[in-house]
């Protein structure tokens, strides 16, 4: 039979872990394609220590070409902005068209803020990641009195918002940051998180400002609904997830404008998948958090090599509770599991070893068959828990 094209749309980090896995346990009569905009994807569990400054920028990276390269794979460098599931085609932003006959969209999601007034001219989303890191980088080197604003009050909000500022403080930079919400901040968290993460928003000299809306962004002030103007000349967007425009035209099944997916991980079209935050898992909805999307690539590896060749599919199965780690700006965390919570440098060390055991993974040539047992059983703020 000839081979079946499998194209994987988007580097999130299913799709990293299911290429690393091919290196031992290759798919069989398959040509297999990575569709991602860039050749490297910023792994999320890391960028608050990247913005406090505890990580080079180069370490965020998961080396995507290197992992297509060794299993054989072809990384089309280009962004899809539309999908036709019954025609089998894919759409790239260059007008680069591709066909499959499997699929999987591990695409994640974005900060953007399109209904908000200068936000697109003036604010720079958190996500996608490796824009935002690259903004950021600049802006930390740069001379002169540095006036953030974040808007939205959720973990992602927060986090960033204490890693900036204990990054600009630290470099001696005469620095503002202010944490914005329509509501209160946090507000989805448990109360011992709220109480801890309160906490070191003050001591790291964030002002944190509730209640209120902004109605729009201009190249030096964040303006609200009552016209009080807050000087900013960075302005980040951390309110929620959002799913990307594009797949509302896809004539997927979508919740929320996520692509719905059943226990098997597939969507409404059969040979279609969705992994990471980007998929809404029907069957047994669950926060935006990175723990899930790197659990899902041993199924979603298993569900392609059966697609492949007609067999049925295998069931996945989230898990209830994991370990919540959030950074706190220096080189401390809080981390929270079973109601129970903790907080210091040792949880430091303990998500720093974590970040980057899954990391060397994807670095570490020998280790071909770590992927399956190597997963952070914790995600920080920004990348895991309530807010996404």
């Amino acid at each position: 039979m000839p081979p079946k094209r499998i194209v994987l749309i988007g580097g999130g980090h299913t799709h990293a872990l299911v290429l690393h896995e091919l290196r031992s346990a290759p798919l069989e009569n398959t040509e297999l394609q990575v569709i991602n905009p860039g050749t490297t994807a910023p792994y999320s569990g890391m960028l608050p220590g990247f913005v406090a400054g505890h990580y080079r920028r180069d370490e965020l990276d998961i080396d995507l070409a290197s992992l297509t390269r060794r299993v054989r794979a072809e990384l089309i460098d280009g962004r899809a902005i539309a999908m036709d599931p019954a025609a089998k085609r894919i759409l790239l932003d260059d007008g680069t068209e591709l066909f499959f006959d499997v699929a999987s969209l591990d695409v994640g999601i974005t900060s953007e803020m399109p209904q908000l007034e200068g936000f697109a001219s003036h604010g720079i989303p958190a996500k996608p990641l490796a824009g935002f890191a690259e903004r950021w980088e600049s802006y930390r080197g740069s001379a002169g009195i540095k006036s953030i604003v974040v808007i939205g009050g959720g973990i992602a909000g927060a986090e960033l918002s204490i890693a900036m500022s204990y990054a600009l403080h630290s470099l001696g930079h005469q620095a503002s940051v202010k944490l914005l919400d329509r509501g209160r901040i946090l507000a989805v968290n448990s109360i011992r998180t709220q109480r801890r993460v309160r906490k070191e928003l003050s001591r790291n000299h964030v002002d944190v400002i509730e209640n209120v809306v902004v109605q729009r962004v201009t190249e030096t002030s964040v303006v609200l609904d009552d016209e009080t103007r807050l000087e900013a000349n960075f302005v980040v967007g951390a309110a929620g997830a959002t799913p990307h425009p594009w797949l509302k035209d896809t004539g997927l099944g979508l919740h929320e404008g996520f692509i719905v997916v059943d226990r098997s991980l597939q969507s409404s079209v059969v040979g279609v998948f969705a992994v990471g935050d980007c998929a809404h898992l029907a069957f047994d909805p669950r926060p935006k958090a990175g723990v899930f999307a790197v659990r899902q690539a041993p199924v979603l590896l298993e569900n392609l090599r059966r697609t492949a060749r007609g067999a049925p599919l295998l069931r996945y199965k989230p898990q209830k509770d994991y370990l919540k780690l959030v950074s706190l700006g220096g080189k401390k965390a809080f981390g929270e599991k079973h109601g129970l919570g903790f907080s210091g440098r040792m949880m430091w060390r303990l998500k720093d070893s974590i970040d980057r055991r899954f990391m060397r993974q994807f670095r570490d040539t020998d280790q071909i068959n770590e992927a399956s047992s190597v997963h952070p059983d914790s995600r920080g703020g920004f990348q895991g828990h309530m807010k996404r």
